[in-house]
């Protein structure tokens, strides 16, 4: 699912072929910041019209919540759009927002929500893991959080849960213990545990050695298999190559093309056709209070809630049986003849969170701890969540009236899941501050990126975070 122009080339092996790669990151950045600049005035219109309407309106408008215990919640992941979310839900019922990010991305465009109270920044964690835990103590402390809900990125989920016994004695945070951390996250480790508790998964092998797949004998299996790195890869998730290829030949060459070691283990997952769907569930002590679920593919970026009772069961069945607390998120598949096999798991909030901004009830799903009398779920009247200029983008890939008329009706049925007309300045300041700089920052490195993530809020890089 194409949201930008792909670029993807090897480290030159010639200086003229490294002036090429230079020439094409240069034209595909201008390119790009060109667009963005014709966009530009049309997007601060919309963006001025809502200011302006809102000022009309305020008289008339309901005030955002009034708790009866207001908290202070501190939510990192400030670059991304579900961590925005996040902070308009905790905002709206009328609790206050402490918002933060890597330094990284200082220039956040979420940090200028009106949803936000504070905005920090802090070390990477994994580059400098006793500076960030110290940063978060530090705000913790000056803020006077209550809770702390990690909006994490990959790499930052293990290293929150390291945080966590520091952080605790000031706060509740919201996530997992590192031990269960890093099970949800590994993907072998998961499919292990699931299949102990009953539940349908994949026949999975771990991999540390190349030869261990070119020696595999596919002749046995019924199913193909796909290869995925265990570590999260921002790139080399979305090749879903299935194996064995044409010839032996060819799937030792492609398996050895992979940067595959005991220091960096892959999973060798048996490849299982039917549809692709993806949840984002809130959990606490087993008890699912929050849950939504989508139709999915390898790069997700439109969500429309889907009513999957399998799907519901095997999750409460996952959570109950650990007694989890935290967010979780998982890719599924549901075979053709309806069973639910469960993909990997991330141990942290998902972008389909974005499909609850107009429940109310969000807040009290994550802080609350009496029992609900059902797992919340998006409202009826809720729409399918899109990102505005990733669907631009798709206009260059329709070739016929057919695909303009769904693009169109997907775009009127649907809503942008940063822009809000109650709070419209993170609409502007994601396109054209955060993305704008972070492509002139690459510009001036000359360093090149795979696509644009509006969703994510960066720019995908080889190599990258």
């Amino acid at each position: 699912m194409a949201q930008s122009v792909s670029l993807s080339v090897p480290e030159s092996t010639t200086p003229l072929k490294g002036v090429r790669i230079k020439i094409v990151v240069l034209f595909k950045t201008l390119a790009t910041l060109a667009l963005l600049l014709i966009a530009l005035p049309i997007n601060g219109f919309v963006v001025l019209l809502s200011l302006l309407w809102g000022i009309v309106r305020r008289p008339f408008t309901k005030k955002p919540g009034f708790a009866a215990h207001p908290q202070n919640i501190l939510v990192s992941g400030g670059k991304m759009t579900k961590a925005l979310q996040l902070a308009r839900s905790f905002h709206a019922a009328g609790h206050r927002v402490i918002l933060i990010e890597g330094h990284k991305y200082w220039l956040s465009g979420h940090r200028f929500s009106n949803a936000v109270s504070r905005f920090y920044t802090v070390p990477t964690p994994e580059d400098d893991p006793e500076g960030y835990t110290q940063a978060l103590l530090e705000i913790v402390k000056q803020e006077k959080i209550d809770v702390y809900v990690p909006v994490c990125s990959p790499v930052a989920s293990y290293y929150d849960s390291l945080a966590k016994s520091a952080l605790s004695e000031y706060c509740e945070v919201f996530h997992f213990d590192a031990d269960i951390t890093k099970m949800l996250d590994d993907k072998f480790a998961f499919s292990d545990q699931a299949r102990s508790l009953g539940l349908s998964v994949p026949k999975s092998f771990k991999i540390t050695d190349p030869e261990q797949v070119i020696n595999f004998d596919f002749s046995k299996e019924t199913r193909k298999y796909i290869l995925k790195s265990i570590s999260y890869d921002s790139v080399r998730r979305l090749n879903l190559t299935k194996l064995p290829c044409d010839t032996p030949e060819e799937t030792a060459a492609f398996v050895k093309s992979l940067p595959i070691s005991p220091e960096k283990p892959w999973i060798m997952q048996e490849f299982i056709p039917g549809k692709e769907l993806c949840t984002h569930s809130t959990v606490r002590d087993g008890e699912l209070r929050l849950h939504c679920c989508s139709n999915s593919s390898a790069f997700q970026i439109n969500y429309e809630n889907v009513e999957n009772p399998q799907i519901r069961e095997w999750v409460q069945h996952f959570v109950k049986s650990l007694g989890l607390t935290g967010q979780v998120s998982l890719d599924l598949i549901q075979a053709e003849d309806g069973t639910v096999y469960a993909i990997e798991c991330n141990p942290r909030t998902h972008s389909a969170i974005t499909m609850f901004y107009n429940h109310p009830g969000v807040a009290e799903a994550y802080l609350g701890k009496t029992p609900l009398p059902a797992p919340l779920e998006p409202l009826t009247n809720s729409k399918p969540t899109y990102w505005m200029y990733h669907e631009i983008w798709r206009l260059t890939e329709i070739r016929s009236g057919k695909q303009l008329q769904t693009w169109l009706k997907n775009l009127v049925r649907g809503t942008d899941a940063v822009y809000r007309m109650d709070d419209p300045i993170p609409f502007l300041t994601l396109h054209h501050w955060q993305i704008t700089l972070l492509l002139l920052k690459n510009l001036q490195q000359l360093k090149g990126w795979v696509k644009i993530d509006f969703n994510i809020g960066k720019l995908v890089e080889l190599g990258g975070d």
